[in-house]
């Protein structure tokens, strides 16, 4: 089921014209408020909105010609009123939500438009996936824009995925109402060397007129990224520094600065507006990636609209940088992202334009959210038994599955080892001199064993390596059928029985998070849909996630935000190392690496 199509702006326009001329009554009045105005940059005060149809028909300082006796009056007494905050870049899974229950999280905090790219779900059910996320996201009282994934797997020859999304499959969703483009084109080696299949994608989507999104996730500004940019995509999130994002807005792709739960990118790129004086119109706010706890106790994108204003950032450009900049790179400037005549009536009354506390949310010109309280229903889609038994382990696995033998005879080994950055995207490749006991290598100190369990084909595959970082301490495991972008299962421990308990755990409930320690289970966040979202309310997400949080900190684990460090430990599209059912990675190079040094 999906809901009607929302009238469009010429279907609307009859209506729209006779309440600007007054010769019919606005659905809804807002009196009195101070107009944010992103096209102009102003703060215009006192100033009224006449709703009708779910879209703006006037505003102005007196709305009173156009107010009838049935006409809802809201007050703003002086409040705000600036538009609905958009989140140009996301993944709904990461929120271990269903886009029902991420709307619902979110509408209280002001965002009324999302731009998603369901490819985590795609990774584990394909085009079939990806239209259930979609189905589900046109069901919403927000508007939920869905990107076609670009990459399954993201990077081809280097990992396996349950399904592959093709170019055919990207040519058929281009004909999907309400797909707004190519989700971030994550294999950026193929499109700088114009591998075909890439290049077919990005031509499908240019041919349908709709926006591609990207994904250079390389530090070199040279003739890679050069032809990058020749390709076709015309965003990037993935900048981690000023130059970066300056070198992104001058090449006329728009820079999007994420602050998810994980990921800090906004205060070290935004001085290219605030210190350098760019043009912040191509400059684009976003989250990527934000778990249930940070929706449920820090907000969502008026988190990051106050985070790029404690930046340096002009609040008011701040502001445009989470709506109008957002609706204009996707072809949406004459339909959302500003308070003007004929767009979709999204509408935030705050009292403070620097600490954006939300108190009214309007959308499509009903109110959805008051004083930090959904006021609307979030309709859920029936999710079918093929998107809930995802989890594939082909037998129970036991401590010896995660046994890594030494070289014969060797005491000590050298080990390429996967460093965690803590807050950022990137790892760092390391190399340890490891212990070898009866004939298997240890971890040691801060380093301790990962490993990639296949999940999807039930081969009983199991990747091992070893990782830095996390500060894991005791008999400890844990585990995470969310493993971006493959999404097989991520076992991280210092116990290798420890981690078969996790492991076999995650098989047993269908999917999600689980920490053991001497045997017993400390905290579980049960996933079952695609093994990566629960359609549970988020703060019941959020208190099983924090329960996952403390036990990790009773583990030793200190770093902010750690399980999505976990999560990304196979992205192997992010430098500098990574884990994949084929081995370790090094997407420096984009080559397989051995585990264990050769012994000379």
């Amino acid at each position: 089921m999906t809901q009607t199509a929302f009238p469009s702006w010429p279907d609307s326009a009859p209506k729209l014209i006779e309440v600007a001329a007054g010769r019919a009554p606005a659905d809804t009045v807002i009196r009195q408020g101070r107009w944010v105005n992103v096209h102009t940059r102003e703060v215009l005060d006192g100033h009224d909105i006449a709703i009708v149809a779910g879209r703006i028909a006037y505003v102005g300082p007196d709305a009173s010609y156009c107010t009838g006796p049935e006409t809802e009056v809201i007050e703003a007494n002086g409040r705000y009123m600036i538009p609905g905050l958009c989140d140009a870049h996301m993944h709904i899974e990461s929120g271990m939500l269903t886009p029902a229950e991420f709307a619902r999280a979110v509408i209280p905090h002001g965002t009324t438009s999302m731009f998603t790219d369901p490819h985590e779900i795609a990774n584990v059910l394909g085009l079939d996936g990806v239209r259930m996320m979609y189905d589900e996201a046109l069901m919403q009282p927000v508007n939920i824009f869905t990107q076609m994934p670009s990459c399954a797997p993201s990077a081809p020859g280097l990992e396996t995925t349950g399904y592959e999304i093709t170019a055919e499959d990207v040519a058929e969703a281009m004909t999907w109402p309400g797909i707004i483009g190519l989700g971030e084109m994550m294999n950026f080696p193929g499109v700088a060397n114009a591998d075909p299949k890439m290049l077919a994608e990005i031509a499908a989507t240019q041919r349908a007129g709709k926006t591609v999104g990207g994904h250079y996730a390389s530090p070199d500004l040279g003739p890679d990224f050069a032809a990058y940019v020749a390709g076709g995509p015309a965003d990037d999130h993935e900048g981690t520094c000023e130059a970066d994002a300056i070198a992104r807005v001058r090449q006329g792709m728009r820079s999007m600065m994420r602050l998810g739960s994980a990921w800090y990118d906004v205060e070290s790129q935004i001085t290219a507006v605030t210190e350098k004086g760019l043009d912040p119109r191509n400059f684009i706010l976003c989250t990527d990636d934000c778990h249930s706890g940070t929706l449920v106790h820090d907000g969502h994108m008026n988190r990051v609209v106050r985070h790029a204003i404690a930046c340096g950032c002009d609040p008011v450009i701040a502001v445009q940088m989470a709506t109008i900049n957002t609706a204009t790179h996707f072809g949406l400037e004459r339909e959302l992202g500003s308070i003007t005549p004929g767009r979709r009536a999204d509408v935030i009354l705050t009292s403070d334009l620097r600490e954006l506390p939300i108190e009214l949310v309007i959308a499509r010109g009903q109110i959805v959210a008051e004083n930090g309280s959904i006021t609307v229903e979030c309709p859920h889609y029936d999710w079918p038994e093929s998107a809930t038994g995802t989890v594939h382990l082909g037998h129970a696995l036991s401590a010896g599955d995660f046994e890594l033998k030494a070289p014969e005879g060797a005491n000590s080994v050298t080990a390429n080892v996967i460093g965690v950055v803590e807050n950022q995207a990137p790892t760092k490749a390391l190399k340890a001199e490891l212990p070898v006991v009866d004939g298997l290598v240890e971890g040691t100190g801060e380093v301790c064993q990962i490993a990639l369990v296949e999940r999807h084909q039930a081969t009983g595959g199991v990747t091992n390596a070893f990782v830095s970082g996390f500060g894991y301490q005791g008999a400890m495991a844990m585990a995470s059928t969310v493993a971006h972008d493959s999404h097989h299962m991520i076992v991280v421990g210092t116990d290798r029985e420890q981690m078969s308990l996790a492991a076999n755990r995650l098989a047993e409930v269908g999917g999600g998070i689980t920490l053991f320690r001497d045997g017993e289970e400390l905290a579980l966040v049960e996933l079952p849909i695609a093994g990566l979202m629960s359609s549970s309310p988020a703060t019941e997400v959020a208190a099983k996630a924090q329960k996952m949080v403390e036990a990790m900190e009773a583990c030793g684990c200190k770093l902010n935000n750690a399980y999505m460090q976990h999560s990304l430990l196979a992205l192997v599209v992010i430098p500098e190392l990574r884990i994949s059912d084929l081995g370790l990675v090094d997407v420096r190079t984009f080559k397989k690496i051995p585990v264990l040094e050769p012994i000379s």
